[in-house]
């Protein structure tokens, strides 16, 4: 049989087809597992989206100069079974990998994954900052004072003394690790989208702001959860500022009394902060979290009540009352509820 195969070729046949041999694997040993470099600074952050195709992320590392030849990449790929392996996550690819050590990464390397994060309407910077840091892992501290600072509100045209009120409470896809910078850059750049030309001309309808509007919708959160609530309550204070009333909110002294939020006392009140709306007319300096589209509505187009007071009926709802007299009513009722649900 051995000698039947070799008849089938000459000496010269056989050395060809060697040849032949080694320069495949040589070809393919220097496609596939010789290093690669690009010119950018090493490493370079590259994000794979969720649901994106192979195909995609080959072009986006050929147009990055991550990989020479789109053809050999997809190739190794398909060697690879990468196709339907690579992770919907966020890369730093390190210079000098091989097309097959940049499957590896894409496949079982180190990464920081996509995760969904809530922004809760009502939430301040410091409790975001404490989820940013529990969920995917944003430095609380650095993501603080970077909200808190006004050359960077500045910076990206939001002139106020930080972003207290304009990081937008929905849902976000953010990565693991996201420097606090572009975690700012996303919140701020979905209340820039929600808050369109339709409410800015609203604002100015009502004589308002931006700013003051978002401080007023801080408010409203901050006094209920109750969504069907909420335009009912801004009424009440568009009518106490259309009138020179004080606000009287409790949320406002929330914000600055030390320990944070808790149940107020008469000294509470006397507290001599711009905030304290029992004791300065108008609106506090800012607004006092960061609301949703339902506060902002309410702001923006309130009610029209003749109410002027509300008080707590203990169920998470408010009564409503037009007099003081009214309203001292409403406290005796919610008093009694009080007492009524200790015994």
């Amino acid at each position: 049989m051995k000698n039947r195969f070799l008849k089938l070729f000459t000496r010269w046949d056989f050395l060809a087809i060697v040849g032949i041999f080694v320069v495949v694997l040589l070809v393919s040993y220097i496609t596939f597992f010789t290093p690669n470099y690009y010119a950018a600074k090493s490493p370079i952050t590259f994000d794979i989206k969720k649901g994106e195709s192979f195909s995609s992320v080959v072009e986006r590392l050929y147009e990055q100069g991550i990989i020479s030849s789109k053809n050999n990449f997809k190739i190794a790929g398909f060697i690879y079974g990468a196709e339907r392996k690579i992770r919907a996550a966020r890369f730093h690819i390190p210079n000098g990998l091989s097309y097959l050590d940049l499957l590896d990464l894409f496949i079982s390397g180190k990464c920081d994954f996509q995760r969904t994060l809530t922004i809760r309407p009502g939430q301040t910077i410091k409790w975001l900052a404490h989820r940013l840091q529990k969920y995917v892992y944003i430095d609380s501290t650095e993501f603080v004072n970077l909200a808190s600072s006004k050359v960077f509100a500045d910076s990206l045209g939001l002139n106020q003394n930080s972003f207290e009120g304009y990081l937008f409470a929905t849902d976000y896809e953010i990565f693991e690790r996201s420097s606090p910078v572009e975690a700012i850059k996303i919140f701020f750049d979905a209340f820039k989208e929600f808050y369109d030309d339709t409410l800015k001309t609203r604002t100015k309808e009502l004589g308002f702001t931006i700013h003051e509007i978002i401080t007023l919708a801080s408010i409203i959160k901050g006094e209920t959860h109750k969504e069907d609530e909420m335009s009912r309550i801004a009424g009440v204070y568009h009518n106490r500022l259309r009138i020179g009333m004080k606000l009287q909110a409790d949320p406002t002294i929330q914000y600055v009394i030390p320990g944070g939020w808790k149940r107020l006392t008469y000294k509470d009140l006397e507290l001599d902060s711009p905030y304290n709306t029992y004791k300065y007319f108008g609106l506090p300096p800012g607004p006092i979290n960061n609301p949703g589209k339902a506060a902002i509505m309410a702001a923006l187009y309130p009610e029209k009540n003749n109410y002027l007071y509300f008080v707590a009926d203990g169920t998470g709802g408010h009564r409503f009352g037009k007099t003081l007299a009214e309203h001292n009513r409403n406290v005796k009722l919610y008093r009694e509820y009080v007492r009524k649900n200790k015994d």
